[in-house]
C-alpha cells in the first residue's frame, strides 16, 4: 500500500509540476474566448428570449460555423451529479484545455461549485443563479440573472443555487482533466485490503446514484470529444 501511495504521489507531483510550468502557454491553445461566448449568448437571448431550445440552437449553429471541426452537433443530453447538485448537460466541446457545455435543470438544484484547475464562465441563458462565498460582512447572495456571466476563478469555491428552471452556457478554460474528478464527485470507491498479504484485493466503483448508464454515457461522450480533438491537433 505504501508503494502504491508513493507511486500515485510521484505521478501527481510530476503532473502538477508539468501543469504549473505549461500554464503560461495555455493562452495559445484556446479556440474560444469569454468575450465571444458572452456576446453570442446575449445575441441568442435577444433573438429567442425564453425559448431555450432556440437559444441553444442559435449558439451551436454559430459556433459550428466558426469552429466546424471542434463542435459536437449531436445534442446528447446527459444527467450530471456533482457537488450535491443534479442537472443535465449537453457537451458541445471537450478537450484538454477547454470544455463548453449547456448545463441546467427545469426544476432547480443547489450544490458546491468545486475547486477547479480552470476558470469557469457561466453564461445564464434562462432563469437566475444565486451564489455565495463566505467572508467578513458577506450576508447576501451574488445574483446572476438571464444574460449575465458568473466567473468562477480557478481555485475559488462557492455554494450555488439555480432556482426553478435555469440553463447556462458553461465554458471552462485551463486544465480540464483534473475537473473530471468533480464530474464523478458523487461516487464512492470501495477498496478491499489484505493487511496480512499487503496487497490490494479488489477495487470497484460503487456510485451513490447507482446510475451506471449515465456514468457510461458521460465517460464515452467526454472521451470521444477529447480524443477526437486531440487527433486533429486541439489540445
Amino acid at each position: 500500500m505504501a508503494r502504491l501511495l508513493l507511486v500515485l504521489g510521484t505521478i501527481l507531483g510530476l503532473l502538477t509540476s508539468a501543469m504549473y510550468m505549461a500554464s503560461p502557454y495555455l493562452e495559445r491553445l484556446y479556440i474560444f474566448s469569454p468575450s465571444e461566448l458572452a456576446k453570442l449568448s446575449t445575441d441568442a437571448i435577444g433573438v429567442h428570449g425564453n425559448d431555450t431550445a432556440g437559444v441553444v440552437a442559435y449558439i451551436v449553429d454559430h459556433l459550428a460555423a466558426q469552429h466546424p471541426s471542434h463542435v459536437n452537433l449531436d445534442e446528447e443530453w446527459i444527467f450530471n451529479n456533482a457537488g450535491g447538485a443534479m442537472g443535465a448537460m449537453y457537451i458541445i466541446h471537450a478537450s484538454v484545455t477547454e470544455y463548453l457545455i449547456v448545463f441546467g435543470t427545469a426544476i432547480g438544484t443547489e450544490g458546491h461549485t468545486g475547486r477547479h484547475t480552470a476558470d469557469d464562465y457561466f453564461h445564464i441563458l434562462k432563469g437566475e443563479q444565486l451564489a455565495y462565498a463566505p467572508g467578513k460582512g458577506v450576508y447576501a447572495p451574488e445574483v446572476y440573472p438571464q444574460g449575465s456571466v458568473h466567473h468562477l476563478r480557478r481555485g475559488d469555491v462557492k455554494q450555488y443555487k439555480m432556482d426553478k428552471d435555469c440553463f447556462a452556457l458553461e465554458y471552462a478554460r485551463g486544465w480540464i482533466p483534473p475537473m473530471l474528478f468533480f464530474g464523478y464527485a458523487d461516487s464512492k470507491w470501495l477498496v478491499g485490503w489484505s493487511a496480512m498479504r499487503g496487497e490490494i484485493l479488489t477495487c470497484a466503483a460503487f456510485f451513490s446514484t447507482l446510475d451506471f448508464p449515465t456514468l457510461w454515457r458521460t465517460t464515452a461522450v467526454t472521451g470521444r470529444e477529447m480524443v477526437g480533438n486531440l487527433l486533429i491537433g486541439k489540445i
